[in-house]
């Protein structure tokens, strides 16, 4: 079982920039659609990114298509999510995800192993 640990959330104002970096634990990195996901209080967490296991296909929920970029670096075992153009509606904790499988829009049912989470602020 893979294990993730994200890190790169903080506070950033609306419009700016901030990168996101999940580390996987394990020798079978490569094997796993690797995916972010967001959540707010009171909502169900919900999809934002999945790239697959060599990093040629990538998808993205339509909130964030254009401003998010994910990627990964099966070398370093890490895999990224680079957020520009952050609106106050980003507001969430991301969590980091790993799936044995890829689809257009990720199930929170499809996922094998999550991270802990990490907070990204965005004030206006």
């Amino acid at each position: 079982q893979v294990q993730l640990v994200e890190s790169g959330g903080g506070l950033v104002q609306a419009g700016g920039p901030l990168r996101l970096s999940c580390a996987a634990s394990g020798r079978t990195f490569s094997t796993y659609v690797m995916g972010w996901f967001r959540q707010v209080p009171g909502k169900e967490r919900e999809f934002v990114a999945a790239i697959t296991g060599r990093g040629t296909t990538s998808s993205y929920a339509d909130s964030v298509k254009g401003r998010f970029t994910i990627s990964r670096d099966n070398a370093k075992n890490t895999v990224y999510l680079q957020m520009n153009s952050l609106k106050p509606e980003d507001t969430a904790v991301y969590y980091c995800a790993a799936s044995l499988l890829f689809a257009a829009k990720l199930h929170p049912s499809q996922v094998n192993a999550w991270g802990q989470g990490t907070q990204v602020t965005v004030s206006s």
